[in-house]
């Protein structure tokens, strides 16, 4: 029996993969955690960068969570001017689609896959970053950590959900792209057969990919692949 199994969903990150706009990002961290007290030029400001470079991917306010062990009221004030000073970001500056990522969608949903977008955004602001997009007609989902009863990556929550949601008979019908660690773990839990990531390779195979690619815009030649099986790199996810 051949153990090729086709592509029927792919799973694409959002921040950093399909939108460049990462320093949008730390900014708005930036800014949510000197309303803690947490201001640029101390030991405390670089600790929780660190954090939020490594978290990468992960709900947000699980990384402010990280950032405030003990403190739950200060990780969800934190959260909350995250996403005003993201979103009053988008509202001045939009968001830049990463070079090819529009043909990526046309040419996967052309070819009949489910697409879902997958964040660590929450609702609220995964709704005004669809709004700005327009990409309605590009996507069949859009998940935030709440729509999977709250776990993000690196659970595999959010990916379950989207086979659920869009009837994938089996799990090793997904194909999962990102750009940190906690996206290939997510993807290599959920049982996807292919985990691509792009950029930091070594972080990246930390996380289990099964494939590392130069841009987003090699992603559809892979999936679309007669034989996803013999392009496997790098070892399983734990």
């Amino acid at each position: 029996m051949s153990d090729v199994v086709p592509i029927r969903l792919a799973c694409l990150d959002l921040a950093g993969t399909t939108v460049g706009d990462i320093a949008m990002v730390e900014r708005a961290f930036a800014e949510a955690i000197a309303t803690q007290g947490i201001v640029p030029g101390t030991g405390a400001y670089a600790r929780a960068m660190v954090h939020v470079h490594r978290s990468r991917g992960c709900p947000k306010i699980d990384v402010f969570r990280g950032i405030f062990p003990d403190n739950e009221a200060q990780a969800q004030a934190a959260n909350l001017t995250f996403e005003r000073s993201y979103e009053g970001a988008l509202e001045r500056a939009g968001l830049v689609p990463m070079p090819g990522v529009v043909e990526v969608l046309d040419k996967l949903r052309g070819s009949g896959l489910r697409l879902a977008l997958v964040t660590g955004f929450s609702r609220t602001t995964l709704s005004r970053i669809l709004s700005v997009l327009g990409w309605d007609d590009k996507i069949d989902l859009a998940i935030s950590p709440e729509d999977a009863g709250g776990r993000g990556r690196p659970w595999p929550d959010m990916i379950l959900h989207a086979v659920l949601r869009l009837g994938i008979e089996d799990v090793r019908q997904v194909a999962v792209i990102g750009d940190s660690e906690s996206d290939m773990l997510s993807g290599r839990r959920a049982g996807a057969s292919i985990v691509a990531g792009v950029h930091s390779r070594e972080r990246l195979l930390k996380g289990g990919a099964t494939h590392i690619l130069d841009t987003i815009a090699d992603f559809p030649s892979l999936v679309l692949s007669s034989d996803v099986t013999t392009h496997h790199i790098g070892t399983p996810g734990r």
